[in-house]
């Protein structure tokens, strides 16, 4: 079964779980956005499937956060050292 914009919704669940994690895991202000996207990277030094986290906040520059792993297997520790908190 397919939801918003074609991703099957477990993938849409895990990117919810995962943007949940990412705002529990700083002290960002209410009005910051996440765009969180599982990426399949070919260039052979990356790790292949990759989780990548966009941390969006009003006046700072968009950051990319990448966590080398697919997104449902994505943890809560491997955001927080990702977003160095």
């Amino acid at each position: 079964m397919r939801g918003a914009f074609g991703l099957p919704r477990r993938d849409r669940e895990a990117v919810g779980r995962v943007k949940a994690l990412a705002r529990a895991a700083g002290s960002f202000p209410p009005e910051t956005a996440f765009a969180v996207n599982e990426i399949a990277c070919a260039d052979p030094s990356c790790p292949g499937i990759e989780t990548v986290i966009l941390v969006m906040e009003p006046g700072v520059k968009t950051r990319a956060f990448k966590i080398p792993k697919p997104l449902d297997d994505v943890t809560e520790q491997d955001v927080r050292a990702a977003l160095g908190s």
